[in-house]
């Protein structure tokens, strides 16, 4: 037998990471900082956080990456010169 956590009395889970935006997964991300630097949290509290947080994190950072690339793809044009401009001595 082990001491395992009753999955039923788990709570419930918080709204799919996927699904969040990069403002409401950042602030959750905030909160979840705040929450372990308090230390008024159990130890499995802490790692259920921390494991969250970590996902959070990579979520955030995957949806920089994708704005990011879509700021390139605004910012240059099909022949891969930035769109808009000329260069110095053509017209």
């Amino acid at each position: 037998m082990t001491d395992m956590p009753d999955p039923a009395a788990a709570p419930a889970p918080a709204p799919e990471i996927a699904s969040l935006s990069f403002e409401a997964a950042m602030g959750e991300l905030e909160t979840i900082v705040r929450r372990l630097e308090s230390g008024d949290v159990s130890l499995e509290e802490s790692v259920a956080l921390y494991e969250r947080g970590h996902a959070l994190r990579a979520h955030c950072e995957a949806r920089l990456a994708a704005a990011q690339a879509r700021i390139e793809q605004v910012g240059f044009g099909a022949d891969g010169r930035p769109a808009g401009t000329t260069p110095f001595g053509e017209s």
